[in-house]
């Protein structure tokens, strides 16, 4: 498999140190952050790229030599968002990051479905959990309408492009379930719009990575690395634990577009956000990698550090140390014989 890193953990890092981290790490890709929730740190010169061959060429010399080579963007936001400075600017995130795939040479952008408004008007996201009532039922016929709307779209410019848009099945978001992207894909007739496997948000919510991995087959164009724990705490609060506290404005935290800020976590969480192997072990991640390569097996499977336990390049270490044992032991259950004369050389 293609094995790297999502960037966002190494942006108090220069790009060519950045690529050095992960090389040091034994993988091979860095998927670089593109807009949305966060600026793209790593292409300062992004608005040059897209107008001038030289300063594409420029940016991608930067990658010559390294071992390292750009493994997607990503431009994670909420671009239906129902308050226009945050939804249009997210929105123009993701066209522009498209356009800039195309231009380097890339076929994936990462991001999110978005998230609309419950009803015209309104300035604030609903996310309806569990639509037992008629008028959630209501909000949510409202929010695919202008979802299907901005992806039919997208989907166009992407296909024109030659780029495929890869949604995380992240909570907050209309699409955040198989039934979901189905769903979009069939309203819109997309082409070029499918899924991120993004395993810790399948894990929270209960679901098998796998098991989803088989069930969307080629609808799954990217995927994370990224490991969860359930905590005891899960047993009292459940996993849709909603003890966050808002943090000040004296306070770190990270800007989510407009006057939006994101909290901080329980600190006994019901569940956390934790390197590969704290959550689930080599051999899941084995079989993980196993779907995966059913789906395609040159899928880029980028590492997601949000470890607040390990520090950045400690967290790293950890996660890459059992990516590549299962990839290992992946290559091993192909090719039994041939794996092992190549660890003994």
């Amino acid at each position: 498999m293609k094995l790297g890193v999502y960037n966002a953990v190494l942006h108090d890092r220069t790009l060519p140190e950045a690529l050095t981290v992960v090389r040091d790490l034994g993988l091979t890709g860095i998927e670089l952050n593109s807009g949305g929730f966060l600026p793209a740190v790593h292409i300062p010169s992004f608005d040059a790229i897209l107008e001038s061959d030289a300063a594409r060429d420029d940016f991608l010399a930067l990658f010559e030599g390294t071992g390292v080579s750009i493994a997607g963007l990503n431009c994670n936001g909420n671009p239906l968002h129902p308050n226009r400075a945050i939804g249009e600017k997210h929105a123009e995130d993701i066209r522009r990051s498209i356009r800039l795939a195309n231009r380097l040479g890339q076929h994936r952008v990462v991001t999110m479905s978005g998230l609309p408004g419950g009803e015209p008007g309104t300035t604030r996201p609903n996310w309806i959990v569990n639509a037992w009532n008629s008028a959630a039922l209501d909000v949510l016929d409202y929010q695919w309408g202008i979802a299907v709307d901005f992806w039919r779209e997208t989907d166009r410019l992407a296909r024109e492009l030659d780029v495929k848009v890869a949604l995380e099945l992240h909570p907050q978001n209309l699409v955040f379930n198989p039934a979901d992207i189905l769903k979009l894909v069939e309203l819109s007739g997309a082409t070029h719009v499918g899924v991120e496997l993004d395993a810790s948000h399948l894990f929270w919510q209960q679901m098998d990575p796998v098991a989803v991995v088989r069930a969307l087959g080629p609808l799954v164009f990217h995927a994370a690395a990224k490991d969860v724990r359930i905590n005891p705490a899960a047993a009292i609060y459940g996993v849709l634990d909603n003890r966050f506290r808002r943090l000040g404005a004296d306070e770190v935290r990270t800007n989510l577009g407009g006057d939006e800020w994101a909290n901080e976590w329980p600190k006994d969480a019901a569940w956390d956000f934790v390197a590969l192997g704290k959550g689930h072990d080599t051999a899941f991640w084995t079989e993980f990698l196993r779907a995966l390569h059913e789906v395609d097996p040159d899928m880029l499977v980028n590492i997601e550090h949000e470890d607040v336990e390990l520090g950045r390049i400690e967290g790293l270490q950890v996660a890459a140390k059992v990516l590549l044992d299962a990839d290992a032991a992946l290559a091993e259950s192909f090719a039994p014989g041939l794996a092992a004369g190549a660890k003994a050389h």
